[in-house]
């Protein structure tokens, strides 16, 4: 199979495999995590990838890193758009977590009550009740940031 880029969807193919390695891999060295095996299974296809950077006139994307393998330079890791979809992602990533544990332990938290009191009645439906505590951080957060988090240290609300 033969494959043909102009430099500019080139650099745009370099983007594009750089944030996709930042949410899989770089995220996690971050981090401080090593690195898993699961992760390790791109390592040959970026370096083929960034192989093609001189010869298709994008040799500037590409910087030799300490070990002696091709790496992305600052001017693609450091470029405006790169690193505002970086942000973004890293934004709406916080924001999901925050909502999906809070509500998982705001669900938690209902169902022992619930076992702990004996009440009778019908089981809760717990797929619904989730998404009812979902909706309402996420209205509290579309509406006041973090303006209404308040932490309780070493205590339990």
């Amino acid at each position: 199979m033969k494959i043909s880029f102009t430099p500019k969807e080139y650099a745009r193919l370099l983007e594009l495999v750089y944030l996709g390695l930042h949410v899989a891999v770089r995220r996690q060295e971050e981090d401080g995590v090593p690195e898993r095996p699961p992760t390790r299974r791109f390592d040959e296809l970026e370096q083929k990838l960034l192989e093609l950077a001189a010869p298709l006139g994008c040799a500037e994307l590409v910087d030799v890193g300490a070990l002696g393998r091709l790496v992305p330079s600052a001017k693609l890791a450091e470029d405006e758009r790169v690193e505002k979809l970086i942000g973004e992602y890293n934004n709406d990533t916080f924001w999901h977590e925050l909502v999906v544990r809070l509500a998982d332990r705001d669900l938690a938290t209902e169902q022992t009550k619930l076992s702990l009191a004996g009440a009778g009645g019908p089981p809760i439906d717990a797929d619904l009740r989730l998404r009812e505590l979902e909706d309402g951080y996420w209205e509290e957060f579309e509406g006041n940031d973090l303006a209404n988090v308040v932490l309780l240290r070493g205590g339990k609300g």
